[in-house]
């Protein structure tokens, strides 16, 4: 620790005992009923603290997650927001795609390309897609593996975006490998 750090925790720990001191000697009449009251607020503040630092596990599991219902079949809950997800290892590392079936391509983020070892500095940008927020230039890639739910696929066909891309897009060119496509009672399923 050092000197300034030492020092500032002497000075918390004279101000946390001066605070206790004073609460202790306004509220000496009943002393009982406030100690109860600032027992309740500690566990309120505890809890607080606890789910905040569990956000991300109660979050995964209140959120439906992609299952695989057998060989070949994955299983696609909607989500809140009333789109489907597929969670997808492409080059290995993990990437989530929204199911587009608007889309015509396989479509990353320049987020995502790094993430799956593809450098969108080094691309050259020379094809052209019309989104919502106007025509954005693309860069043609192929990505060495897309893995999901046991199905791994290699050459996968790809475009990386120059745009903004909040969410990498799973479009056409790779639902067509599907056989069967079904969205039924807040699922999508999809068949090899």
């Amino acid at each position: 620790m050092q000197d300034i750090d030492t020092a500032n925790l002497v000075y918390l720990i004279v101000l946390g005992g001066a605070v206790v001191f004073w609460f202790i000697a306004s509220n000496r009449q009943s002393l009982g009923k406030t100690m109860q009251h600032a027992l309740l607020w500690g566990l309120i503040f505890i809890g607080v603290l606890a789910g905040i630092g569990l956000w991300d596990d109660i979050r995964r599991t209140v959120t439906p997650m992609q299952t695989v219902v057998s060989d070949g079949v994955l299983e696609l809950p909607r989500a809140p927001d009333g789109h489907y997800y597929l969670l997808a290892n492409v080059n290995g590392a993990p990437i989530r795609f929204v199911v587009d079936t608007g889309a015509s391509q396989v479509v990353l983020s320049a987020e995502d390309a790094r993430a799956a070892g593809i450098d969108p500095d080094t691309l050259a940008y020379t094809g052209s897609a019309s989104t919502a927020n106007g025509i954005v230039r693309t860069a043609s890639v192929r990505l060495d593996s897309f893995e999901v739910g046991g199905m791994r696929d290699t050459g996968v066909r790809a475009v990386v975006t120059e745009g903004e891309l909040f969410e990498s897009l799973l479009g056409m060119t790779y639902l067509q490998r599907f056989s069967n496509i079904n969205i039924a009672d807040g699922k999508l399923v999809l068949e090899r």
